[in-house]
């Protein structure tokens, strides 16, 4: 059963992307070529992972139209294989069984503060760097332990809310004596207004001996591997 912020999230979604030009059409009029135009426009923006799954949405109502009576055909199964996909780009990742080591030298990280705090965070949160790079103070709830990422800072279009462990909300409470009277919670070194660059997360990792092995990004990938391992759903941290 879907909770009552997830059906708001799929609702909102086909309200933006699917209902302009297919909501007030009968279900049994829709034929795949108009199906197809509502894809093709979301792909236009390169939202490619958000078309499918607009595409998997509208054949979850065709579906239920089909079990309920009021149609017979799913016009979204007819569109299989003509979604764009994005050329995968493999970045390098540790193993699980490297991740402690990897824990302990970020921990022992004497570079500066921010920096090491940044890795620490990123590391128990998994968000990709971006996200975290423009973390604000004022996105964090940590009396309901919520992290709230808005929409315009989300590579779906949509408000990410991450829950922080008390690990990480420890971690937050170590980098307060630096940038608490910022905006940003990871600003750079020269800028206060200025986030924090990827480029200075993946030299910090090189000075730890991680050159080639690690990188800021691949921190999702090894979160990824170790979840599925664990027989976690794949829709735990970006629900369909």
């Amino acid at each position: 059963m879907w909770s009552s912020t997830h059906r708001v999230r799929v609702l909102k979604s086909l309200e933006r992307d699917a209902f302009p030009m297919i909501g007030n059409r009968p279900v049994t009029e829709i034929q795949p070529p108009e199906l197809l135009a509502v894809i093709r426009k979301v792909e236009a923006r390169d939202a490619l992972d958000v078309a499918s799954r607009i595409l998997q949405r509208c054949s979850s109502v065709f579906r239920y139209a089909i079990q309920t009576g009021q149609a017979t055909i799913n016009p979204a199964t007819e569109l299989k294989g003509a979604l764009r996909t994005r050329r995968v780009t493999h970045v390098p990742s540790i193993s699980r069984e490297e991740l402690p080591s990897l824990i302990k030298a970020i921990n022992g990280y004497d570079g500066h503060p921010i920096t090491k705090h940044a890795l620490r965070f990123l590391l128990f949160t998994f968000v990709r760097p971006g996200e975290l790079r423009g973390a604000k103070w004022d996105e964090l709830d940590l009396l309901s332990k919520e992290w709230r990422i808005p929409s315009e800072r989300m590579k779906m279009g949509t408000e990410h809310i991450v829950p922080p462990s008390d690990q990480s909300i420890s971690i937050i409470e170590d980098l307060r004596p630096y940038t608490s009277t910022a905006e940003l919670m990871f600003h750079s070194d020269r800028s206060r207004t200025k986030p924090i660059s990827e480029n200075t997360m993946t030299y910090a990792l090189y000075r730890l001996g991680y050159k080639g092995r690690a990188t800021p990004h691949g921190f999702r990938a090894t979160a990824s591997s170790i979840l599925n391992e664990q027989g976690f759903t794949p829709d735990a941290n970006y629900p369909i």
